[in-house]
């Protein structure tokens, strides 16, 4: 039995909502849908990524689905400022795995992206590789997400992505016609950190061709384990070199338990 059928398995005995049976993507992949408490839709998708190999079921977070209005810009979009530039498939039509999912039994086009270089910086062994689907209905006006709601909401509010070179994106993004409409530096001096809290760095937020919002996130101080009061300086080291393993996994200790 693959890893995904006993996933869903699982979630079965534990009365999770579950909106689809196990089905093969397009790429070739397992997954299936479910639905939490809070009618927040989840994607548990195969994979063969991970940063520690532990007798778990599932990881953290792989990519997101998002509805587009106009495939070719969002296509450029994510390829051009985020760099998803690799084309996975290109598909149109209607799809029984996404029958459990309102809206999903009508025709529509997907697209899945990936990003053909690694990933690199201090955090990537811990975030790994990711991909993005893009979902165009074809039968119906849809409805934006993210109109009349408020940041901090319930539900998916934003995607997030740690990065360096704050300044420098700031440009890309601004030539690329996508400016910050959000830039915690504003307001800051000859670079100094953002506080917050426990951490610190530089935030900020674009969105994409239909108004979904990215937030990139610089960061300059973290909480390794916060018990010993140990953290870390990421100013003072190379940004595209990766943390040792040891204290990425000393994060765990920083872990919320029930």
């Amino acid at each position: 039995m693959s890893r995904c059928a006993k996933t869903y398995d699982h979630f079965a005995t534990q009365g999770i909502e579950l909106l689809s049976e196990v089905h093969e993507c397009p790429s070739g992949i397992r997954n299936f849908f479910i639905k939490d408490p809070f009618d927040n839709i989840f994607n548990i998708v195969e994979s063969t990524s991970w940063f520690k190999k532990e007798n778990k079921l599932t990881g953290g977070s792989y990519g997101a689905i998002i509805g587009v209005s106009d495939m070719e810009a969002s296509k450029k979009f994510y390829a051009s400022i985020l760099g998803y530039d690799e084309v996975v498939y290109e598909k149109t039509g209607k799809f029984d795995a996404l029958a459990g999912i309102a809206g999903g039994s009508q025709q529509m086009e997907r697209v899945l992206l990936r990003h053909s270089k690694p990933r690199i910086g201090c955090f990537s062994p811990i975030f790994g590789p990711s991909e993005i689907e893009l979902i165009r209905t074809t039968e119906r006006q849809p409805n934006k997400i993210y109109e009349n709601r408020y940041w901090g909401d319930l539900g998916f509010i934003h995607l997030s992505f740690d990065i360096a070179g704050f300044d420098e994106l700031k440009e890309i993004c601004s030539k690329a016609g996508c400016p910050f409409t959000v830039d915690s530096t504003a307001d800051k001096v000859n670079g100094e950190s953002f506080d917050m809290g426990e951490a610190a760095g530089h935030f900020s937020y674009i969105e994409d061709p239909d108004g979904a919002l990215i937030e990139f996130i610089e960061t300059h101080r973290v909480p390794v384990v916060k018990k010993l009061g140990l953290f870390l300086n990421l100013k003072k080291r190379n940004p595209e070199k990766p943390l040792s393993k040891w204290i990425l996994r000393a994060f765990a200790f920083n872990r919320i338990k029930d």
